[in-house]
């Protein structure tokens, strides 16, 4: 097993302090069981509550030994070589100089005692005193044929204690794509709540267990779980998007290709449908979606910017595969000197993640203003490609009114669709929403029906941000002809 070399690797390094970030204080335990008699060296355990143990044979509590500073002092004192895990330590070296000085001298004496401190927590801020008498180690995470083991020893489970099961081994397949980045221990309890919930593994768990996985791996703030995904049958338009995200859609075929689609760039009009894209897109390939909130990024401490970036996009890695939707990315990558060069290092981690990045994320960016956005961001090898989404064309708006007024069950047999598209031309679609939307109100108000007349008579009232706005979509326009990919057509 890799995680024992490993393990027995960092101790045979004569290293005195070992940190183990996790929540599985049990596995880490039972691999240093048998690391230890790899070594032959005792294995003892301590904790608040239980004081110190001898873990690898059958004795006693030492109960006197409960106080973090008596096990210390104890552990220095002693001469008998052995591994010492000292577990959820981490209370009792925040502010707490003695038992820091402690550990230190323990580790300055590492040569003639071979005494080796094993801190486990969930997390571990290491004071400055010992940290170049530090080593830091990792439990390694399930691999996909792992968890597919690990579903079906809890469906077996399960069966053994006379529940009638419906296991389809597709859905077991994704289910265990979609458990990556969980610890052992994670992936066993969501794969059985998913089993017993409802008796059976179908693709309708899947769901369900990425809003689990979401949860466990607290990305609350900066990364949010977008719960409704859409399709492009809610989506009038942008065939062309459709088109090319159907031929990278991923596959059985795809699952071992080197060369994913890493992401897009969606730049529009506000309110032509980006943001309703990139939710189809995470529908359209049966995957989660993640959000990020570039100005919940911003922190007012140096350097709290940038480490907010990096811990999100870890997680979003965590969740691959899965899509990133970065909204209105312009906001958090404008270029100015006013930030002290919070932007620029912003776009730096952004830029080299984007390169670098193994995992299956892919990204789609949505922006209102390219004129802020840095030409790095744009370049081949980042985004695989740039679409620009215009306003809806003639079709385009008879396809917008049917959905929206589909969706508030309105009567569409005494509507006339070419009046109206022609009525709304230069409105984006969420315009058009919102003139049906008040067109309701309105005819409730004045109990009236909504029909032909009573939507145009609300078209005509709205100034759309086409005539608002002539000017700059009209620079829009022709900066993206000839530069970007028409999702439309």
């Amino acid at each position: 097993m890799q995680d024992i070399r490993d393990l027995t690797s960092v101790l045979r390094s004569n290293t005195p302090i070992v940190i183990i970030e996790t929540y599985e204080e049990y596995r880490v335990i039972e691999l240093l069981k048998r690391v230890s008699a790899v070594l032959y060296q005792p294995l003892f355990t301590w904790s608040i509550t239980q004081g110190l143990t001898r873990a690898d044979l059958a004795m006693g509590t030492q109960k006197f030994n409960s106080e973090p500073a008596d096990i210390l002092g104890q552990i220095k004192s002693t001469s008998q070589q052995g591994i010492y895990v000292l577990c959820d330590f981490h209370p009792f070296v925040d502010n707490a100089p003695k038992n820091v000085r402690l550990l230190k001298e323990i580790a300055l004496e590492y040569a003639s005692l071979k005494h080796t401190i094993v801190l486990v927590s969930h997390a571990f801020e290491i004071p400055p005193e010992i940290q170049r008498y530090c080593a830091h180690f990792s439990l390694s995470l399930p691999d996909s044929a792992q968890l597919q083991n690990l579903i079906y020893e809890q469906v077996e489970q399960v069966k053994s204690e006379g529940m009638m099961l419906n296991v389809d081994d597709s859905a077991v397949e994704k289910l265990a794509d979609n458990l990556r980045g969980l610890t052992f221990d994670d992936a066993k309890r969501l794969s059985h709540k998913a089993i017993v919930d409802d008796g059976a593994i179908t693709h309708s768990d899947i769901d369900m267990v990425n809003q689990g996985k979401f949860k466990l791996l607290d990305m609350e703030g900066v990364l949010q779980f977008e719960y409704d995904t859409s399709n492009f049958s809610q989506v009038a338009g942008l065939h062309n998007l459709k088109h090319w995200l159907e031929q990278r859609a991923p596959t059985a075929h795809t699952e071992n290709v080197e060369d994913k689609p890493k992401g897009i760039l969606l730049l529009g009009v506000q309110g032509s449908g980006k943001s309703l894209a990139a939710k189809a897109v995470a529908g359209m390939w049966q995957r989660p979606l993640l959000r990020m909130d570039m100005s919940a990024l911003y922190n007012k401490y140096i350097g709290e910017t940038e480490k907010n970036l990096r811990s999100a996009l870890e997680l979003a890695d965590l969740m691959s595969p899965c899509v990133l939707w970065v909204d209105e990315i312009e906001k958090g990558l404008s270029s100015g000197n006013s930030d002290d060069g919070t932007s620029k290092r912003i776009l730096g981690t952004l830029l080299t993640w984007m390169s670098e990045r193994k995992s299956d994320v892919f990204l789609v960016a949505t922006a209102n203003d390219i004129s802020v956005l840095p030409p790095e961001l744009m370049r081949k090898g980042r985004m695989d490609e740039v679409f620009f989404v215009d306003l809806p064309d003639d079709e385009i708006r008879r396809a917008i009114f049917l959905i929206h007024t589909k969706r508030r069950g309105l009567d569409i047999s005494s509507l006339d669709l070419s009046p109206l598209s022609k009525a709304s031309e230069g409105f984006s679609g969420a315009e058009i929403e919102q003139a049906v939307i008040s067109a309701i109100y309105t005819g409730k108000a004045a109990n009236r029906l909504v029909d032909q007349h009573l939507l145009i008579e609300e078209l005509m009232k709205t100034r759309p941000l086409s005539v608002v706005m002539r000017e700059k979509l009209q620079a829009l326009r022709l900066w993206a002809s000839g530069r970007t990919v028409n999702a439309h057509k």
